[in-house]
């Protein structure tokens, strides 16, 4: 059980005066996906920088502000209270506008979010999220801080127009690729652009309808979504029995390159992942390799190539928080 922070040093309009100061954007959207997931559109008060499909920010809110009931109880120390808790989120973007045309995050006056409640700790020795509890208390006109720096590498960079882009993302992973696919698409990309994700439930699919009609306005556009944890996956006996789909084992069965309609061959592909770091399967220095190998490790065998300096096709770019 959880409720709003009641602290005697923190009255309403205490709280306010705090927003005011600390806080520069507002909420102008929010779609729910469901209970635990949401797009939020975010407009700051000032014109943002210019900045890349890709890239990050990191988005905060007062530890005085309530959380959403049901979620894990927060014990913020008195001298914790003013300050703000702050996360960086890779900027989705909207694909489609009003009118059912392309929307790439330059054509928009505002920041979209792709967030998932993150309800409790994965575990007790861990701190209870900070962010997400009190970021789904808001609404439409709620108040929040986007820092004012839009950073990050994980960017397209100089990709030929007939090369193959193939996004590999878990969750809301793919908020980067869908900026990523509506910049190459309006920059007028000729060769398959593969937006692949998995999620544990189709009802995740929160971007599964713009997708969908991006399809049928690009034909070089592919979007192959997998599940996880529906009967298909879970239940032998099931009619259309499939198993756990995970991105891994899609790769290197020829499975992702036949829905595809592309070899997805190092000669002409650029790979960018994002999402569970199991599924990445990064290394640190002087870390042991995973037990079950990630996309890295599967497509360096495969002859692409992780080096941050390379460019061209063939190469691997991946984003990590962690």
């Amino acid at each position: 059980m959880s409720d709003a922070i009641d602290s005697p040093d923190i009255d309403a309009e205490a709280a306010e005066q705090l927003r005011t100061r600390h806080y520069n954007a507002t909420v102008i959207e929010r779609i729910d996906v469901h209970s635990d997931l949401a797009r939020f559109r975010i407009r700051p008060d000032e014109p943002f920088q210019p900045f890349q499909a890709g890239q990050y920010v990191a988005i905060g809110m007062g530890n005085w502000e309530p959380r959403l009931p049901g979620t894990q109880t927060e014990i913020v120390p008195a001298e914790k209270m003013r300050k703000l808790g702050r996360r960086a989120y890779s900027i989705s973007c909207p694909m489609l506008d009003p009118d059912g045309q392309l929307a790439p995050v330059d054509s928009v006056d505002y920041l979209e979010f792709y967030v998932t409640l993150v309800r409790r700790a994965d575990s007790e020795d861990k701190k209870p999220p900070v962010l997400t509890p009190r970021m789904f208390m808001l609404q439409p006109g709620g108040r929040i801080e986007v820092q004012r720096k839009i950073v990050g590498h994980y960017v397209l960079g100089d990709i030929d127009p007939d090369d193959t882009v193939l996004m590999l993302g878990t969750g809301t992973g793919e908020a980067p690729h869908n900026a990523m696919a509506a910049h190459l698409l309006s920059n007028g990309h000729r060769g398959k652009i593969v937006n692949v994700t998995t999620v544990r439930n189709r009802s995740d699919l929160g971007y599964a309808r713009e997708h969908a009609v991006l399809q049928q306005q690009y034909s070089q556009y592919r979007y192959l979504a997998f599940t996880t944890r529906e009967p298909e996956n879970l239940d032998p006996s099931h009619p259309a029995y499939v198993g756990k789909q995970y991105l891994q084992p899609l790769y290197t069965s020829g499975r992702l390159a036949e829905l595809a309609g592309d070899l997805l061959t190092p000669d002409k592909t650029h790979v960018f992942l994002c999402g569970n770091p199991a599924m990445i399967g990064y290394v640190p220095p002087g870390a042991d390799p995973p037990t079950t190998p990630g996309m890295l490790q599967i497509l360096t065998a495969a002859g692409f190539s992780d080096d941050h300096d390379c460019v061209g096709a063939g190469t691997i770019r991946f984003e990590k928080y962690w």
